[in-house]
């Protein structure tokens, strides 16, 4: 199934100058003036007005709950913090959940945009590369087998999940540039389901042989967990995640053109090998972080990019930083819903995403046929 949005004229050919009435043979540069003045504002409005809902959502969420707060004794200075409840619900167990859930959501959304435009598949994922797989296979092992490991400042579970993340990509780039050729797409992609089958089976192998309370602990995880209990995980994740980010402010242009065809976007001066490489990188490194943080959440790199350029076209300058935005928020906002529908018991984030993303992905593949 190939990915061809409708080309972005402003990203994928140089608009020709207009002529002056007044001036016969002469021509004046305002076409592409205008161009790029229409995408700064059409950026700072989406920005704006995504940014604007990513900040509602994560201010509103640590005051819902089972649990009723006041934000006045929360931050009421004369009540010592060992003693005050209200400050240790909203500073302990809502506000780093909160604030994982936005990390992980806007770095799960923002590295779906990029595998689509990089694999020209609109319903590619974040998972789809055999990275996630490759993450719980890594925790699986952690928690059947070296649960009181500690590597360095990591706890153990998150440090094995990270690693297999990022072996499993580094196989996968392998498998896809044999001897050094230029990266195959289709190889990228066939590689990546096929160990993502691989690790399926050795997790399931795992969870065999493993014990009854091992099993428990690693389906919950499965399940995804934004439950972080400090904001030390966060920190941990944060600057891979960071570097992710970095990277991709690089990559809105190179995607608009590599989603016409890498001979397109070649034959327009863009270096394909080095942009295929820095994507592939980014989003396995921001999927990585993200699931060595929560767990595998699904669906999130499929529902958000989608729903955002619904709103605002395929234009990936635009795309791009709304769908980081609005997958901070749409995730806090599945989190909350974790938390309330049936409180005091809390249901894994990952069963709200399912819930929501299947039928989105039904949708989307009876609407591509």
């Amino acid at each position: 199934m190939s990915y061809s949005p409708h080309p972005v004229p402003s990203a994928v050919s140089t608009p020709k100058a207009s002529r002056h009435p007044s001036a016969p043979g002469g021509s004046v540069a305002a076409d592409p003036l205008r161009a790029a003045s229409s995408i700064r504002r059409r950026l700072a409005l989406t920005v704006a007005a995504f940014g604007s809902l990513a900040i509602v959502t994560c201010l509103l969420a640590p005051l819902v709950g089972s649990t009723h707060i006041s934000l006045l004794r929360v931050f009421d200075r004369t009540i010592p913090f060992e003693q005050n409840v209200d400050a240790q619900i909203f500073f302990v167990a809502r506000l780093p959940r909160v604030l994982a859930a936005a990390i992980v959501g806007a770095a799960l959304a923002s590295a779906g945009v990029v595998f689509q435009a990089l694999l020209r598949n609109p319903l590619a994922t974040p998972f789809t590369l055999g990275v996630s797989a490759g993450a719980s296979l890594g925790a699986m092992l952690a928690i059947t087998f070296g649960t009181s490991l500690v590597f360095l400042p990591f706890a153990a579970v998150p440090a094995a999940s990270f690693a297999g993340a990022s072996a499993a990509a580094a196989l996968v780039y392998w498998l896809a540039t044999p001897s050094g050729r230029a990266m195959s797409t289709t190889v990228l992609l066939l590689a990546g389901v096929t160990l993502n089958s691989l690790f399926s089976a050795l997790i399931m192998f795992v969870q065999y042989i493993a014990d009854f309370a091992q099993v428990y602990r690693a389906a919950r995880w499965l399940m995804g967990d934004l439950d972080v209990g400090s904001f030390d995980p966060i920190l941990t994740a944060l600057p891979l995640i960071a570097v992710a980010f970095a990277i991709f402010a690089l990559l809105p242009a190179p995607l608009n053109l590599l989603s016409v065809g890498a001979d397109a976007a070649a034959a327009r001066g863009v270096d394909v090998g080095r942009a295929q490489r820095l994507a592939f990188f980014s989003a396995s490194l921001a999927t990585s972080a993200a699931v060595s943080l929560a767990g595998p959440i699904g669906f999130i790199g499929i529902v958000v990019p989608h729903l955002v350029r619904l709103l605002v076209g395929s234009d990936h300058r635009l795309v791009l930083p709304a769908s980081v935005l609005f997958g901070a928020a749409f995730l806090v906002a599945c989190d909350v819903a974790a938390r309330i529908v049936l409180a005091p018991v809390e249901i894994p984030v990952g069963v709200i995403t399912a819930v929501i993303g299947g039928p989105f992905f039904l949708w989307l593949l009876v609407r591509q046929g």
